[in-house]
């Protein structure tokens, strides 16, 4: 399988791991700490660190099985943020896996979403030979960030960059700050490349990681500086 497609699954996977403990924050917004105790009128830091935690060890575990706590006080949750914890949570578990499967490598052990998305990161090079298996690691980390990030009301800052797009020659260059990368937006665009992407999947887009775009630069006749400053969110 072609570099590109690890090189998506790990952008993707990296968003989540950024992202996804966000939506537990978001799951109750409002108040000081629901599903926890009462906390004393003074406290510490200690003790706040402790709510926060014990807040956060709650939230996953509705998060994980869709458990009330008992002795909590209810607080009103945002559905469609627990729709998408629940969606995003089973979907890293089957997809762990079904990884561990086709490897045959032992069923990996409970732990929370995080975790297993960084031990899915560490078995990206190995799913790489296996091309149907890392074009469905590929789209579904795709999906489920894209999900994640619908949930949390983010929009993914996008900073045009100058050139042409060396596979299609248009005008579609952009560059995503949060990836730290840059796209071909053109839905059009396609490639000769037997193994890419966007031969069978209309949601593609090409995609240049960090250590690609010198090869971009000479490519497309943009400006290296161009893309640094589109990285840190500087419009040209």
């Amino acid at each position: 399988m072609t570099d590109q497609t690890t090189t998506d699954s790990a952008l993707w996977i990296a968003s989540l791991i950024r992202h996804f403990p966000e939506l537990c924050e978001e799951l109750a917004p409002g108040r000081a700490a629901p599903f926890t105790t009462a906390v004393p009128a003074q406290r510490g830091p200690r003790d706040d660190a402790l709510v926060r935690e014990e807040r956060r060890e709650a939230l996953l575990l509705q998060q994980s099985h869709g458990l009330a706590v008992p002795g909590r006080s209810a607080a009103p949750l945002r559905l469609h943020v627990s729709d998408a914890i629940r969606d995003i949570t089973d979907g890293v578990v089957e997809l762990e896996e079904a990884v561990c499967a086709r490897l045959g490598v032992p069923r990996p052990r409970r732990a929370l979403v995080p975790e297993r998305l960084r031990r899915l990161a560490a078995l990206l090079d190995e799913v790489a030979a296996y091309s149907v298996l890392s074009r469905h690691v590929r789209d579904e980390t795709r999906r489920m960030a894209r999900r994640c990030a619908r949930a949390l009301g983010d929009t993914e800052q996008v900073v045009r960059v100058s050139g042409r797009c060396p596979r299609c020659d248009s005008v579609s260059l952009r560059a995503f700050p949060d990836r730290r990368a840059v796209l071909c937006v053109n839905p059009a665009c396609r490639c000769t490349d037997e193994e890419c992407g966007c031969r069978d999947d209309p949601a593609y887009r090409h995609l240049w990681p960090e250590d690609e775009w010198a090869e971009l630069v000479a490519a497309a006749g943009c400006r290296a500086e161009e893309i640094d400053s589109a990285m840190e969110g500087i419009p040209q």
